[in-house]
């Protein structure tokens, strides 16, 4: 949470692994093409440079943290836009998040 509201992309992409998939509504909406699957992570850096720039005062705020074996499942808010979002990041063995599933409020 704290590198995301860095707002710095190497600070936030020092926590995916090379091949990190994420998907999500957001990238749907903001690159169709790609069907809200992005992958990679020149891909995704582009993809979050995209919404840190639509979203100038980007900021989350964490509700809850639920761990599991090999995942976390963060709740947050997005306070800029009110939007509430979880999150579902899977883990590799050295710690990177590899796989990511975001789900929205309406």
């Amino acid at each position: 949470m704290a590198a995301w509201n860095s707002r710095d992309l190497n600070r936030i992409l020092s926590h995916y692994t090379d091949d990190f998939v994420i998907e999500t509504p957001m990238a749907a909406r903001l690159k169709p093409e790609s069907n809200g699957i992005i992958e990679g992570k020149p891909a995704v850096r582009d993809y979050w440079q995209l919404g840190i720039s639509r979203i100038p005062d980007l900021h989350f705020q964490l509700i809850d943290l639920l761990v599991g074996v090999q995942s976390l499942t963060v709740y947050y808010v997005n306070t800029a836009t009110g939007k509430r979002s979880v999150e579902n990041m899977f883990f590799t063995a050295e710690g990177k998040v590899s796989r990511a599933f975001v789900n929205y409020s309406l």
